[in-house]
């Protein structure tokens, strides 16, 4: 029978360890210092906090890790495809139709499925994240590109823009928040999914939860899953600041009316 959590001292501050570890969990009396959290079991628990910091720190880190990796991965490889897409629109239906397909398997047989050519590694989890941002990036991508208006390609091409400086200097600015927004959506979504990486180890906060719901230690268990939302939310607000600090046009300007008209100076009365 496995272990309810490591039974250290650590763990238990008060020296109050189970005169069973294999069985199952019973309170005990706590110490002369008052209830103690961990032998109480509870959901809130500072004591876990200072005991484990280097444990959360460390699954934290893997999390970031994992999806930073993910993320910028699948970017650079949607991007080509998006502009293969846009290019040849006879290939367009066969990439976003392929992206459809890989984000429509279920997390832990895509994790499976990779297994035998990777091992079990955190590639095993990484390339599974990439795999399924395909699709929202892909999309995002080529939604972005398209919007560009077509006069403002001519007005480029007019003015001696040849295809790799129009990309680079006048569609990717333009498309720049349907891309950002398309990278926080993958981002928070990688985030999330990555917790599943636990069934090969390698899940970053999702191990911590995934040992905590083994032994119904609730403390792990809330810990880990209120940093992993705080991850998400952390996450979008600082792609929502790079894509405000890099599409300052996007932005209403001060005296604008909500149609777009600045609003009449007022007369100075003497």
């Amino acid at each position: 029978m496995s272990v309810p959590w490591s039974v250290t001292a650590a763990a238990w501050p008060s020296g109050q360890v189970p005169a069973d570890p294999g069985g199952p969990w019973v309170p005990q009396a706590a110490g002369p210092g008052g209830s103690d959290c961990l032998v109480a079991n509870d959901w809130i628990c500072g004591a876990y906090l200072r005991t484990r910091s280097h444990e959360l720190l460390d699954a934290t880190v893997q999390h970031i890790g994992i999806t930073v990796a993910s993320v910028v991965l699948g970017l650079l490889i949607a991007f080509p495809l998006a502009l293969l897409a846009r290019r040849r629109r006879a290939v367009a239906g066969a990439v976003l139709g392929l992206t459809t397909v890989l984000y429509t398997i279920p997390s832990l047989a895509m994790f499976a499925l990779l297994t035998p050519v990777f091992g079990v590694s955190v590639a095993v989890v990484v390339t599974g994240l990439v795999l399924y941002s395909l699709t929202i990036l892909v999309r995002n991508i080529l939604t972005g590109l398209d919007a560009v208006p077509a006069e403002v390609r001519e007005a480029a091409r007019g003015m001696g823009y040849g295809p790799v400086r129009m990309l680079f200097g006048v569609e990717l600015p333009l498309a720049l928040p349907a891309l950002v927004a398309g990278i926080r959506i993958a981002t928070v979504s990688t985030v999330a999914m990555t917790t599943i990486g636990s069934v090969v180890g390698f899940g970053g906060l999702g191990n911590l939860i995934a040992s905590g719901l083994e032994g119904f230690f609730k403390a792990e268990v809330l810990t880990a899953s209120v940093l992993c939302v705080l991850l998400a939310v952390a996450a979008d607000l600082l792609l929502m600041t790079v894509q405000r600090l890099l599409t300052p046009w996007t932005r209403p300007r001060a005296g604008a009316r909500p149609g777009g008209r600045r609003a009449p100076a007022t007369k100075a009365v003497a």
